[in-house]
């Protein structure tokens, strides 16, 4: 694996192409923590189990494996016993929800806070909270600094609505200016993933996020994100769940155009995935990879799918004298800075790792 291998994986990575014709202006997102607030929803209540204590938890400038090392010190457990539902951005406000073992009865979380977070309930719950396991996130997202022709941001921004954007994993995956993919490069060089469990899978969910947008990104390129392929896996909106297509019928066209469907690209890994022209498209693609997928593969991932097209849920605008500030809902594993790319050109700087 060559340095001019891994200087061509930063496209796809960390500038792919853009769906909607480029942003329209420039903006600072970020100013301040309270200008990118994360509220995580669950989809679910706690059910009175007795094993763990379920936290609503609002965070402040500090990352979700921080703030769970403290968690699990207040409990008296390891940090492996903390659960969470998903990563957020370190620079930001995000209100999420972990789960700690019950040495600690829920009223005795009542009102704890340590660096950086605070709790803002406690209810006794009877499972470890896993990884995805989460119905969203909402985001109110304040940009500053604003310069763009506001008859050009009005169009963009109904774009954003009717049409959507593509499904990008945000650079926030591939670490701080792109440092994951390094790691990916030595570990196909014949170097071992790092030992510890959040290390590695640090990089072997930047391989897959990589090997995902570089499929994407080329069809954004020659537009077929929007277009079902013959033998598509077709995503149900607002599940995880798909189906292979095969032929694409009036019906699928139908419930396409009303985002009721979507096209995939893929979650590499063992498993079946599309047939015919899509995946002729695929194998041509990755074929530029090497040996990563079936390094993913050998290292025990499943193979999913994942869709091409997000359409944020309860799309909100409020353009300002200087500002944009922006309500939204996306699914889980959605980046709201794939929104915000299609619209406006930030200097934001992706610190954390997040996988929503």
């Amino acid at each position: 694996m060559s340095a001019a291998d891994v200087a061509a994986w930063r496209r796809p990575a960390l500038g792919p192409a853009f769906a909607l014709g480029g942003p329209v202006g420039q903006g600072t997102l970020k100013a301040t923590a309270e200008d990118f607030l994360v509220d995580e929803r669950l989809g679910f209540a706690a059910d009175g189990g007795v094993a763990h204590v379920l936290l609503h938890v609002e965070k402040r400038e500090r990352d979700t494996l921080a703030i769970a090392r403290q968690l699990a010190q207040v409990a008296g457990v390891h940090p492996r016993d903390v659960g969470f539902a998903g990563l957020k951005d370190r620079l930001a406000v995000a209100r999420q929800w972990f789960t700690v073992p019950s040495a600690r009865s829920a009223a005795e979380w009542a009102d704890v806070e340590g660096d950086g977070f605070a709790v803002l309930s406690a209810a006794a719950h009877s499972r470890k909270l896993r990884r995805g396991a989460l119905s969203g996130n909402a985001f109110t997202l304040v940009l500053r600094e604003v310069v763009a022709d506001p008859v050009e941001l009005a169009a963009r921004l109904e774009a954003v609505v009717t049409r959507g954007v593509p499904n990008y994993f945000g650079p926030q995956r591939f670490g701080r200016e792109g440092s994951n993919l390094e790691s990916i490069a030595r570990w196909l060089q014949g170097g071992r993933l790092p030992r510890g469990r959040e290390g590695r899978a640090f990089v072997l969910s930047a391989a897959r996020s990589l090997l995902f947008n570089a499929v994407l990104a080329e069809r954004v390129s020659t537009g077929s994100w929007e277009r079902l392929l013959e033998g598509e896996c077709v995503n149900l909106d607002g599940r995880m769940s798909w189906f292979a297509a095969g032929a694409i019928d009036a019906t699928l066209q139908e419930r396409l155009a009303r985002h009721d469907i979507h096209p995939t690209g893929p979650m590499a890994g063992r498993g079946e995935g599309p047939t015919g022209a899509a995946a002729a498209l695929e194998a041509r693609l990755l074929e530029g990879f090497g040996e990563l997928p079936a390094r993913l593969a050998a290292e025990g991932l499943e193979a999913a799918r994942r869709p091409l097209r997000l359409r944020p849920a309860e799309f909100r605008a409020d353009p300002g004298p200087g500002t944009l500030t922006l309500h939204l809902r996306l699914p889980p594993g959605a980046y709201a800075t794939a929104v915000i790319r299609e619209i406006l050109t930030t200097d934001a700087t992706p610190t954390e790792f997040d996988d929503a």
